[in-house]
């Protein structure tokens, strides 16, 4: 599965000083550098070198500066990373590509064009503020079967946490989630029932929720505003 590529990747990339988290906006993985203006770097997934992966990073490229498709390396070296027809499509469309071996070590066969164009500020945007407002890296890149763990359920959960003892207002719970009311009111997956004005209580899907994912069980503190991403 394309999950058994995300950790060497990620490896790769935290070595060249960024900052990695799986799944963020539909990509398999964003990297972030440090400062107040970071360079954003888009991963894609695959297990072999197809035209899937090359048409997936041209969807993602304006959202970015710098895009890299990841693959398995084939078992005799005779894959199209080895394609000088593939390795040179990439190259003319600015995209980085790294070979992960049967030992996890990563090999960089082109290298990604520097700085390209940002053609789609907003959707970098995004990407952006997901990576940021999300709490540690909770879903790997690759995923596809399992419901990813955005910064708007982060939050969720820990509303459903809060409420685990019994109904609490919401006032109570806005110090720690500052979003807890808008959560809270829409009830996008469910797990929360309004037991009276201003009061909220956990449903039976709530409750399955925090055995499903219990060590999201925390408050956060300052995710600015989110919206629902799955």
């Amino acid at each position: 599965m394309e999950t058994a590529l995300y950790l060497p990747v990620k490896r790769f990339l935290e070595n060249l000083g960024f900052t990695v988290k799986g799944e963020v906006g539909g990509c398999d993985l964003v990297a972030l550098s440090g400062g107040d203006s970071p360079v954003v770097v888009i991963g894609e997934l695959k297990l072999t070198f197809n035209l899937e992966l090359i048409l997936q990073a041209v969807d993602r490229a304006g959202a970015c500066d710098e895009v890299w498709l990841a693959a398995r390396m084939s078992a005799r070296g005779r894959g199209r990373e080895s394609d000088p027809r593939y390795r040179n499509l990439c190259r003319r469309l600015g995209f980085g590509m790294l070979a992960v071996t049967a030992g996890d070590q990563v090999e960089v066969i082109v290298r990604p064009a520097t700085m390209a164009p940002r053609r789609n500020p907003n959707k970098r945007s995004r990407l952006v503020a997901e990576h940021n407002r999300r709490k540690g890296d909770p879903t790997a890149g690759g995923s596809t079967r399992s419901p990813i763990m955005t910064a708007y359920r982060q939050q969720a959960l820990s509303c459903a946490a809060a409420l685990a003892l019994g109904p609490r207002k919401v006032r109570e719970l806005r110090p720690d989630i500052p979003d807890a009311p808008k959560i809270l009111r829409h009830n996008h997956y469910g797990w929360f029932d309004r037991a009276e004005r201003g009061v909220y209580a956990l449903t039976d899907a709530g409750r399955a929720a925090l055995k499903r994912w219990p060590q999201q069980l925390m408050p956060i503190a300052d995710a600015g505003q989110l919206v629902p991403t799955c």
